[in-house]
């Protein structure tokens, strides 16, 4: 039985017993004077079993009991058992020390089949429980904290330290599902799992609170610097995740949003401080993903703003008006595409409209400078974009296939721009010779699609 017991007694000779006794079938064994050694003992260790006397000065068993499981709450460490040592058989005091949790008691003097027995039925039995209890508060999937478990211990840690409380949601997860099945999408939140236990630290906190959803409280973290740096960290290790997964042009713009909240800048109320953490993590979603948000209140323009619309309208034209547009197709991101794609679509349903979808994709003949290959893909974005209309858009999926979107076209007119854009592919002087494929759907008002 490869043991760690700590004994803790002002009795020399018991010591040199339990240590004898102990040690004859393996164990290691530390010897404790008193219940304050014992609390600045396990300060920095963690024994499998506890042997506490109950008769000693200064500080008495039940006394040091009390301390260290407070020592253990405070700290979010898990209670070692304790099996209490009295050289007294009284069943008042073998009752008050079961009531206040301890696992058994022990007569002195050592009878060396009963010690054992006891040590080994305690810490037994306190691994049963302890196995029982991770399953019910371990989400399953992740091996990270559950909803239930991770709010229970979040709320105590935002009541009596500093630290942020942070909620961080996937960006464009569904599409994973959708593209590649659920079993990907299981393993992409598996391997974020592992991306975030080792970005973290032992006195850190986090749990999985819905499907993509996660809740995290980062004890002593209170400068924004740090919060930048985890941020980044996470989503490069997550974009490296998903290209291992599902392969170097899967064409997800998958990443991480977080909304930050400072504690107890904010208060200490954990309610409180998640509906702030998610008005934050909106904003970090609203301000374009793959970022994070730290709520702050109103700054004092923000304020002027709220109170005056019409230069808060002025600020806001200013942010989305396209000051430097030169004409020709809107090159957009994914995100930015997928949005203005179902508000046309939408726009279409119920008023009518038509539409095509044309999908290019640029296959390199034959292996040559990887420069020189990206200069061909900046070539056809630019034969895109001049080629089309002002009200057409597309986005570079991956980095060899573009998407685009071109409105308000009959049929033959949408071939004819599908005809223009290989001609004027062919046109211009290429430096690598590439393979071109290309595929088209045709839009009606009514959304029937046909090929």
């Amino acid at each position: 039985m490869s043991y760690w017991i700590a004994v803790v007694d002002d009795e020399a000779l018991s010591l040199t017993n339990a240590r004898i006794l102990l040690g004859e079938e393996g164990m290691r064994v530390s010897c404790l004077r008193s219940g304050p050694d014992l609390l600045k003992f396990i300060e920095k260790n963690s024994p499998d079993l506890i042997i506490l006397d109950i008769l000693m000065p200064e500080m008495n068993g039940f006394e040091a009991f009390r301390a260290l499981r407070n020592y253990e709450d405070q700290a979010g460490r898990p209670h070692v058992p304790v099996i209490f040592l009295t050289g007294e058989h009284d069943s008042a005091v073998e009752q008050e020390g079961l009531r206040l949790g301890a696992s058994d008691f022990i007569h002195k003097p050592f009878d060396k089949e009963i010690i054992l027995r006891r040590v080994q039925n305690a810490i037994t039995n306190t691994r049963t429980i302890e196995t029982l209890t991770e399953e019910a508060m371990i989400d399953k999937m992740t091996g990270l904290l559950n909803k239930s478990r991770g709010t229970e211990r979040i709320s105590k840690l935002c009541l009596r330290k500093t630290g942020a409380l942070m909620i961080m949601d996937l960006d464009n997860f569904k599409p994973v599902n959708d593209l590649f099945g659920h079993d990907m999408g299981d393993r992409v939140l598996e391997s974020f799992a592992d991306i975030i236990r080792k970005n973290t630290r032992e006195t850190d906190t986090v749990a999985r609170i819905g499907g993509d959803e996660f809740l995290a409280f980062y004890e002593d973290l209170t400068d924004q610097s740090a919060v930048v740096s985890l941020t980044l960290r996470l989503n490069t290790q997550l974009a490296e995740e998903a290209a291992r997964l599902m392969g170097e042009d899967h064409g997800i713009p998958l990443g991480l949003s977080v909304g930050v909240v400072m504690v107890p800048e904010y208060g200490r109320d954990y309610e409180s401080l998640f509906t702030l953490a998610d008005r934050a993590l909106y904003t970090a979603k609203k301000n374009g993903k793959h970022g994070y948000h730290l709520y702050s209140r109103l700054s004092d323009a923000e304020a002027m703003d709220a109170e005056d619309p019409e230069k808060k309208l002025d600020r806001i034209l200013k942010i989305v008006e396209e000051r430097t547009d030169t004409g020709g197709a809107l090159l957009l991101s994914s995100d930015s595409f997928s949005l203005v794609y179902r508000f046309i679509m939408r726009f279409y349903k119920r008023y009518g409209g038509t539409a095509a979808l044309l999908l290019f994709t640029l296959t390199p003949e034959e292996k040559t400078d990887n420069l020189r290959i990206l200069e061909e893909y900046a070539q056809f974005r630019s034969v895109l974009e001049q080629t089309l209309r002002m009200s057409d858009i597309f986005m570079q999926n991956g980095e060899n296939s573009f998407f685009i979107l071109l409105t308000e076209r009959t049929r033959a007119e949408a071939e004819g721009a599908r005809s223009r854009i290989l001609s004027s592919w062919e046109e211009t002087e290429h430096r690598v010779e590439m393979k071109i494929g290309h595929a088209f759907r045709y839009i009606d008002h009514n959304g029937e699609k046909s090929v």
